[in-house]
């Protein structure tokens, strides 16, 4: 079955009208049946331009009209943009192509899941009552995962209050590229092993695979260095540069790159869990599906935050701790109120066949 030539391409930029007003660039593409897909590119302040101008002028001309049997064959329009925004033209693509099939886009992907169990953030607090208190929600929320972000100096002893009040807890400490080989960096990473964490992931600067590699035989927690190719990846595969691996579509470059990604990452033993990225539920829709492949062992980030505007129906939300794979309806699975949409994006473009 031929999915029939893409003949429309619309862009929104979008802002969230209260909160902190996250900006996302959303994507909708139209076969000629009448079939939509969509996808999101989040962006963060400042950062909207480059990925607008990869849409209007290189990847959705290169999409209008385009002959294809399946989304893996847009690939080379995914690459005339930089990774966020051929994440946006992925996702689209893959939805349409499931919408015009009747599939839900999890079991085109080779899911297996029926839901996903979900995990939370906690960004850094100056004061630990804080940090205690807000992992607190975040388990009374149903959470089993928490990633708390920890630099030098902050480190073990936040990890320790989590882990002294909560011992069975998935934890996973976020480096954020902040540590060296240094010897007191060294002795803090190690220190933060004691602490049965999940992983540490990013604590060596992105691109240093060999600095993860020396330090993964050292410690019995798992590294998860930043992955944002497949290149990278089969590099880090090489070292044995850790063995954890944190799915993120717009690092990757949408789902075609991701599933393939879990797929290396599963054969090689490595535990894996998926984040969505965006604040209009279209990217969280995505990593629900990918969520669902069966290599993903560890709870992932894939849920909406619960009280803001709603954009997809139904909302991405986790209950318990658990967020439903969509397996009745075709594509990501959920209505998007393109109307809405449309009234609060603040620049519009079209293309058509």
């Amino acid at each position: 079955m031929r999915v029939p030539r893409i003949h429309g391409c619309d862009a929104f930029r979008v802002t969230m009208p209260r909160g902190r007003r996250p900006e996302s660039v959303l994507v909708r593409l139209a076969g000629a049946d009448g079939a939509v897909g969509w996808g999101e590119a989040a962006v963060p302040g400042g950062t909207a331009d480059p990925v607008w101008a990869d849409i209007e002028e290189r990847m959705g001309p290169a999409l209008i009209g385009l002959d294809w049997d399946r989304p893996e064959d847009v690939s080379a329009a995914a690459d005339l943009g930089a990774r966020d925004a051929a994440a946006a033209i992925d996702v689209a693509c893959w939805d349409l192509w499931c919408r015009a099939r009747g599939l839900p886009l999890a079991h085109a992907l080779g899911g297996t899941r029926t839901s996903i169990v979900t995990g939370a953030r906690i960004s850094p607090e100056p004061v630990l009552e804080t940090v205690a208190g807000r992992v607190n929600q975040a388990v009374g929320a149903g959470h089993t995962r928490v990633t708390l972000d920890v630099r030098p100096g902050w480190d073990i002893e936040p990890v320790r209050v989590i882990r002294q009040s909560y011992p069975a807890l998935a934890l996973v400490a976020d480096a954020g590229h902040a540590y060296t080989e240094s010897p007191e960096h060294l002795a803090a990473l190690e220190g933060l092993d004691a602490y049965g964490l999940v992983a540490i992931e990013r604590p060596f600067p992105p691109g240093d695979l060999t600095a993860h590699a020396r330090l993964q035989p050292r410690l019995g927690t798992s590294v998860a260095p930043r992955i944002g190719d497949l290149d990278t990846l089969d590099a880090a595969l090489s070292l044995d540069a850790g063995r954890a691996l944190h799915l993120r579509l717009d690092r990757l470059g949408g789902l075609t790159a991701a599933r393939s990604a879990h797929d290396l990452a599963y054969a090689a033993g490595w535990d894996v869990w998926c984040s969505g990225s965006g604040a209009f539920g279209i990217g969280q829709a995505a990593a629900v599906a990918l969520a669902a492949l069966p290599g993903c062992t560890l709870p992932s980030d894939v849920s909406d935050p619960a009280g803001g505007p709603v954009f997809v129906t139904p909302p991405v939300r986790s209950s318990g701790g658990v967020v439903g794979v969509p397996l009745t309806q075709p594509g990501l699975g959920h209505e998007i109120d393109e109307e809405r949409i449309a009234r609060l994006a603040t620049r519009r473009m079209r293309l058509s066949a």
